[in-house]
């Protein structure tokens, strides 16, 4: 599966499946190809998985983790492989960051810089944090009880496509320093890097049957990891709709889920902010990736007193976004991942000028930049809550800007969501920070900031966003099984 790298050029072979260690064909011989968002052309041709190669799969990591190579091999030991698989990413982040950048269409010093980097990170983080795990022991005078977390078994991780190698490696590092085996499913649109793990494991040493990464649709591939007796865990990231028919595919083997969802998290400015600093994270929060992330600030909350001077402001520094290639160094914002996503936020933006919506810039399709999938950052603004575009996921690059008076107000506005995934405040004093974040009904929420993770805290959403936390001692509890033993003295 490794790629040949000539300057800006990527010879990218065909994606296999990943079972027992090796990269084989489909069970039906069928592909599918994927398509190069920055000019809808054939990147290469992807195994096309069925439920035969899903059970086939399970069926090895089944076998994989109850003879122990793994599950009950020492901590430390895991730790090393894990830990080394970190490093090779880091020697191939050219490599993976071109791969990623061609399949998902982002900027590719977004991918160089930020994107690999952090998923060699999270391998490291999980690998050394298991090793130093603390196991509760309880003195009852004449008895003693005590735990014990033991890894829990297969593991089904559905990946999303547009940070693909960052949310793989984010799920599965997790799970394989816990001691369990892995099946992954990368999303159809941008399955490449992910594919890539496979190569990076046998490398670094992980036994054959740990990691297994499937390629094809989530409507059988999906399903059937999702209902097979043997998985004892799911964790998928992916929009509100698919994440309920996940959860209601486990119910069917009572399996425990964890699920990341659909956001559409209020970014709430007040008068007191200090607008400049307000004015680029929030640029950042809306258009990294194309918009194209959960975690973005599509709900642009701006007090009135402020307004008209931050919008101006906000405008000027939206206008200063270069779109443009994804290979360039100097690119802010690539392609969007398909043309049916283009159409789908186009639509959008339809929707949002023919409910009364002001639109400030963007709002078309880029014809200049070739054949491929660009789109305008687009700013709306005197908008209302209760519209459309306020209230659905668009994930795409556009803005809906919303003005309110009160600290009351902004509470009530970024409440009134379905969602609750995330949330961002910018402000000068430290009390009404403190309260709003108090207030605000959602997973995360950063102050006078965005996107700082911290691997130690809990990350996950509220009502519709999602299900269950992950990171740090939160990702150990769900990917083990708890045990208490307890004992007469």
């Amino acid at each position: 599966m490794s790629q040949t790298i000539q300057g800006n050029q990527v010879k990218i072979r065909a994606a296999k499946l990943f079972i027992n260690g090796e990269y084989v064909d489909a069970i039906s011989g069928e592909t599918f190809d994927t398509i190069d968002p920055a000019t809808n052309r054939k990147l290469t041709t992807v195994a096309n998985a069925n439920e035969q190669d899903v059970n086939k799969a399970i069926d090895v990591a089944h076998r994989t983790f109850e003879s122990g190579v793994w599950s009950k091999m020492a901590v430390e030991d895991r730790a090393k492989i894990l830990c080394r698989m970190s490093d090779i990413i880091l020697e191939r982040v050219d490599e993976l960051a071109m791969v990623e950048t061609l399949d998902v269409g982002k900027p590719i010093k977004e991918s160089r810089g930020f994107d690999i980097p952090r998923a060699a990170w999270n391998m490291r983080f999980f690998a050394e944090m298991a090793k130093y795990m603390v196991h509760e022991n309880y003195d009852m005078n004449k008895f003693m009880s005590y735990s014990k977390y033991a890894p829990a078994g297969v593991t089904s991780l559905i990946i999303p496509w547009n940070l693909p190698f960052m949310q793989m490696t984010w799920k599965a590092s997790a799970a394989l320093a816990s001691g369990n085996t892995v099946i992954v499913k990368p999303a159809s649109y941008t399955p490449l890097s992910a594919v890539m793990l496979g190569e990076i494991a046998n490398e670094a040493g992980l036994p054959p049957g740990v990691l297994n990464i499937l390629t094809g649709p989530g409507g059988t591939v999906g399903t059937a990891m999702t209902t097979h007796p043997n998985v004892r865990r799911i964790s998928f990231v992916g929009e509100t709709t698919t994440g309920k028919t996940v959860m209601k595919n486990a119910a069917s083997q009572l399996i425990p889920v964890s699920l990341e969802l659909g956001g559409k998290s209020a970014n709430i400015v007040f008068e007191d902010a200090d607008l400049d600093e307000a004015v680029k994270g929030s640029i950042e929060a809306i258009f990294r990736n194309q918009g194209e992330i959960c975690l973005a600030g599509s709900r642009l909350l701006v007090q009135e007193s402020v307004y008209d001077k931050f919008l101006e402001k906000f405008v000027a520094a939206v206008k200063q976004i270069k779109v443009g290639n994804p290979l360039d160094e100097e690119t802010d914002m690539g392609a969007l991942v398909s043309s049916s996503h283009l159409n789908t936020v186009d639509e959008y933006v339809q929707i949002g000028l023919s409910e009364g919506a002001k639109l400030a810039y963007g709002g078309k399709k880029i014809t200049t930049l070739g054949e491929g999938n660009f789109y305008e950052p687009t700013v709306f603004y005197d908008v209302d809550n209760k519209m459309r575009v306020a209230q659905e996921e668009i994930f795409g690059p556009v803005i809906v800007i919303i003005p309110f008076k009160t600290e009351e107000e902004a509470i009530q506005i970024a409440n009134d969501s379905i969602y609750g995934l995330a949330g961002v405040v910018w402000t000068n004093d430290l009390r009404r920070a403190h309260r709003v974040a108090d207030q605000v009904k959602s997973g995360l929420l950063w102050i006078n900031c965005w996107y700082v993770r911290d691997l130690r805290t809990p990350f996950g959403g509220a009502k519709e966003s999602g299900i269950g936390r992950e990171g740090g001692r939160h990702s150990f509890e769900f990917y083990t099984e708890a045990k208490t033993v307890t004992m007469k003295l």
